[in-house]
């Protein structure tokens, strides 16, 4: 789990591994344009259950816990959003 809250080499930044989940979710394809980080997921075409996909692949993707206080429309708004979100877990421990 170290190499997790380090981000070792090789391995992707948050944003990125948020940003590739999301576009799994979302369907995009890879030749899709890119996903502006400060765009609304609801705008994007996140619904209410993709959104409860997301939360579940980003706590695997990252082998953390989210807590239920942490599970707020606003760390859930944007791709940067979730990405402090994540920023702030794993940089605290708090997962």
């Amino acid at each position: 789990m170290s190499e997790l809250r380090n981000n070792t080499v090789g391995r992707r930044r948050p944003r990125e591994r948020v940003t590739g989940l999301i576009e799994r979710i979302l369907g995009y394809s890879d030749a899709a344009a890119p996903l502006p980080v400060d765009a609304r997921l609801s705008e994007l075409g996140m619904s209410s259950m993709k959104m409860i996909n997301l939360i579940l692949a980003i706590e695997v993707e990252f082998d953390i816990a989210i807590p239920q206080v942490e599970i707020t429309p606003g760390n859930f708004e944007s791709i940067a959003s979730v990405e402090a979100l994540l920023v702030r877990l794993l940089s605290t421990g708090g997962v």
